[in-house]
C-alpha cells in the first residue's frame, strides 16, 4: 500500500466511530473475534485502547493487525486504524495491495 492510498484511508477513517474497544484485559479472545468480524464486514475499522488499559497503543495495534492479517494504517493517541481488503466485491478497489 502506498502513501497516497494510506492518505485516502486516513481521511475516510477520520469520520468513522471506533468499532473495537480494547480494555484492561488487552487483546482477549472476545476482542479479537469482534475485530475480526468487524474488519471482515467493513474492511476499514477504527479501534480504541481505553485509558484504563495501561497498554502501549502502537504495540497493541500492531499485534492486532498481525492477528487479523490486516494493515495498520495509522495510530493517533489511543486510536488505531486497520485495513484488510476483501478478495471479492471490495469497496476499496482503488487501493493497491
Amino acid at each position: 500500500m502506498n502513501n497516497k492510498d494510506k492518505k485516502k484511508l486516513k481521511a475516510m477513517a477520520s469520520l468513522m466511530p471506533s468499532v473495537v474497544q480494547i480494555g484492561k484485559e488487552g487483546l482477549s479472545d472476545a476482542v479479537i473475534d469482534s475485530a475480526r468480524a468487524a474488519i471482515t464486514a467493513r474492511e476499514l475499522i477504527k479501534a480504541h485502547v481505553l485509558n484504563n488499559a495501561n497498554l502501549d497503543t502502537r504495540e497493541t495495534m500492531e499485534d492486532l493487525a498481525d492477528m487479523l492479517g490486516a494493515e495498520l494504517v495509522q495510530v493517533i493517541g489511543h486510536y488505531g486504524v486497520l485495513f484488510k481488503k476483501k478478495d471479492e466485491k471490495s469497496h476499496f478497489d482503488f487501493i493497491t495491495m
